[in-house]
């Protein structure tokens, strides 16, 4: 889905497989309020625009960077305002299942608190780095198993 949007006085065409090549070699940020799912991870709207854009955030809104990315089809909700774990508006977004929420980090080392991925990453090193970078702290760090057949103990074919 491709659309073209003015952001700070400035034309963008943007695509939404662009904006999944944008963020995929990226970790996400901390998600304070808002998000968006790109690529089964949640990122900050603002840094998924930003990083698409080249812009700096101080050019637009949260609410800006959601609309737009909503309206390339990528979903988009709201962490609940009680304690740590995240709730959605009914915005699109589901909340996933802790097994869906571990999906896209098949074979990654994860930082886990309550029951939301905070960060995955390919070492533990990197998920530590950037729990300290984001002054965050997890219940947990695990590495998640390379694919469905061997999180459920099947046996190999």
């Amino acid at each position: 889905m491709t659309r073209t949007v003015q952001i700070s006085k400035q034309r963008f065409t943007l695509d939404s497989d662009e904006i999944v090549r944008s963020v995929s070699s990226v970790l996400p940020e901390p998600i304070h309020e808002h998000y968006v799912v790109v690529g089964g991870r949640r990122f900050p709207p603002k840094q998924v625009i930003a990083l698409a854009t080249g812009l700096d955030r101080a050019d637009f809104t949260t609410h800006q960077a959601r609309r737009i990315l909503r309206g390339l089809g990528f979903p988009a909700a709201r962490r609940g305002n009680a304690g740590a774990s995240a709730t959605c508006e009914t915005e699109g977004a589901t909340e996933p299942s802790s097994v869906e929420a571990l999906r896209p980090h098949f074979g990654e080392w994860v930082a886990v608190r309550a029951d939301e991925v905070l960060v995955g990453a390919s070492t533990p090193a990197e998920v530590i780095a950037w729990l300290s970078r984001h002054d965050q702290k997890a219940d947990s760090l695990f590495r998640v198993a390379a694919d469905e057949a061997s999180a459920g103990g099947a046996a190999p074919s």
